[in-house]
């Protein structure tokens, strides 16, 4: 059977325990967890869930292992990570077409990037189809409305209707997903270095993604929608649905670290999230914005060093530095995600660690959602802003800020 099909599935052990001590195929529903939906009274959601837990897993243990391997050269400064691509995956884009020019993305920004270190590749590819949002509704035209959540939960056309939260929706991004993994393992089969190109979404949904936390071939636990999942600055709750789920799985981990996070903080998910110290296991993508970095970046550097703690250090220079354009839309300025990365490098070199990637939104056409480069100002935001969620780099401005990220 290949990944992608639907069929039967090995069951979880009984008392099996992941990683983080907590035990493997908890309900959810039995924990706190932000960001999930009420849609168990759907009829399809019982028969969803099953379909899902007897899918193939997207990924496999030995390719986990691989990653982890090429994370823990990044953690030792031997490497350097580039994350990029779409802000929220569309069900309408998805085709081997499209996988294939993510990764013409990842190899573009990779050319410019390191400073001749290898640089890992890893998409927001292959299941980045969820997002957080910050408001429970959103107001179209005088009308309230649920927010749009990522196509894995509803649409983002601007109807109530449209809007309801859809469990048949997680069957159709698995089947998406599916295929681009398979594409994303015959660019890896067409270059066997280990340097990817990798899987990466949020582990947000979590109907969905306990679905996949499964034992590999050797009984350890895979979380198996993806090689590299991330936990968002909404959901990095130690008692909380996303951690315990992540701190279960054998796959290296990544947490996203906003201005309000402590160093209590960041100790705390070094032991859930880590507890052997593995060098590459657990990565942190800091996204503070500026100035707020050059404050709040510094306690968290000493606290994970005071412990002795492997982690990689990773800017997300583009979250915090969202601003309103006139008339309301969302945009980014590529001199203050410029000028981040620049302090991100300094603190983080300053305190004796590696400054080890850049974890980036990019399109893989020449939008115009972000300003700077070849999109001069506002005005210019017209002419092919088509995000789905957030404003995201061109491939051109985003070949701009590595080249001028110092790595």
């Amino acid at each position: 059977m290949t990944s992608g099909e639907v069929g039967e599935a090995g069951a979880l052990p009984v008392g099996a325990v992941g990683r983080g001590g907590f035990p493997a195929g908890v309900d959810w529903h039995g924990v706190p967890a932000l960001q999930q939906l009420d849609w168990r009274w759907d009829e399809s959601h019982t028969p969803v869930l099953r379909a899902l837990e007897a899918a193939e897993p997207l990924v496999t243990g030995a390719e986990v292992r691989e990653l982890s391997t090429r994370l823990a050269a990044v953690c030792s400064g031997d490497g350097v990570l580039v994350q990029a691509g779409d802000c929220a995956e569309s069900f309408h884009a998805a085709s081997d077409p499209r996988t294939d020019a993510v990764v013409a993305v990842l190899d573009r920004l990779a050319a410019g990037f390191g400073g001749g270190r290898p640089v890992l590749r890893v998409g927001r590819i292959g299941g980045q189809f969820a997002k957080p949002r910050s408001r429970s509704e959103e107001v179209v035209d005088g009308v309230p409305l649920p927010p749009f959540r990522g196509h894995l939960v509803n649409s983002e056309v601007a109807d109530a209707r449209a809007r309801r939260p859809d469990p048949r929706r997680m069957l159709t991004g698995y089947r998406l997903a599916a295929s681009a993994h398979r594409r994303l393992a015959a660019h890896r089969a067409s270059r066997p270095d280990g340097w990817g190109p990798w899987s990466s979404h949020e582990a947000l949904v979590l109907d969905y993604e306990s679905a996949f936390l499964r034992p590999d071939d050797t009984g350890e636990l895979v979380l198996g929608s993806t090689h590299f999942p991330w936990v968002g600055e909404r959901t990095r709750q130690l008692d909380h649905g996303q951690v315990r789920l992540v701190a279960s799985a054998g796959n290296p981990v990544a947490c996203k670290l906003g201005p309000g996070a402590t160093g209590e903080d960041v100790v705390r998910l070094c032991e859930v999230l880590n507890p052997d110290r593995t060098p590459g296991r657990l990565t942190f993508v800091v996204r503070m914005g500026v100035p707020a970095i050059t404050s709040a970046l510094p306690p968290l550097l000493r606290a994970v060093r005071a412990v002795h703690h492997p982690v990689v250090w990773v800017s997300d220079p583009m979250h915090a530095n969202t601003v309103a354009a006139p008339g309301g839309r969302k945009t980014r300025f590529l001199t203050a995600m410029v000028e981040e990365v620049g302090w991100f490098t300094r603190i983080v070199r300053d305190h004796g660690e590696h400054a080890g990637g850049l974890h980036l939104e990019v399109a893989a056409e020449e939008v115009t959602e972000c300003v700077g480069g070849p999109v001069p100002d506002v005005e210019a935001l017209d002419a092919r802003y088509e995000t789905l969620c957030d404003p995201r780099l061109s491939p051109a401005q985003a070949a701009e800020l590595v080249a001028r990220a110092g790595f």
